[in-house]
């Protein structure tokens, strides 16, 4: 069984993995927290913001982000991508 700081590494790595890819999309981000890692992503032409979660599920490690998003924690690149998408579009 992993302990809590494994889970907490495992997250960290994960969302740090996703914040350097980021900015090949024109997307800013800060990592915030500690024992439970979120990454804030903006964009800054549009201003728009989201917090991006990583979390464990069925098949390895997904990003989850509003209004709706998800990629496989796997593919830090296609979800950095995803993102660009949702922030780049206007209310």
């Amino acid at each position: 069984m992993t302990g809590t700081g494994d889970y907490s590494g495992q997250r960290l790595a994960r969302l740090e993995a996703l914040a350097a890819r980021l900015p090949e999309h024109g997307l800013s981000a800060r990592l915030l927290g500690t024992d439970d890692p979120v990454l804030s992503v903006w964009h800054p032409g549009t201003g728009r913001q989201t917090i991006v979660f990583a979390t464990p599920a069925k098949e390895g490690w997904m990003f989850l982000w509003a209004p709706g998003g998800q990629e496989s924690a796997d593919d830090p690149g296609r979800a950095a991508e995803l993102i660009r998408r949702t922030l780049s579009r206007h209310p």
